[in-house]
């Protein structure tokens, strides 16, 4: 049981990780974020991302940082529910 709940965990986190990662890149490309997939990524990952641009200015006001802070955040807070989860249900 406890081997399912930090499976999903995991999966979620590597779904949502990917998603940054491919909405990150997509900024790269001329109007790639004006597709469809960019539009989509945008939607699911900018609310998430937006908390720390708040926070976190670009450097030069053009390479932007927050995401790789974001991708760290995430992987605590993965951690941390994994750990909330496991010690609520014993094993």
């Amino acid at each position: 049981m406890e081997y399912q709940i930090s499976s999903l965990v995991w999966t979620l986190y590597n779904i949502y990780f990917y998603m940054i990662i491919a909405y990150v890149l997509l900024s790269w490309v001329p109007n790639a974020r004006d597709s469809f997939v960019g539009q989509l990524l945008g939607r699911v990952t900018e609310p998430y991302l937006g908390i720390f641009r708040r926070f976190i200015p670009a450097i030069g006001g053009v390479i932007d940082i927050s995401p790789i802070v974001a991708i760290f955040a995430l992987r605590f807070i993965a951690l941390g529910v994994e750990a909330v989860i496991l010690f609520l249900i014993p094993g």
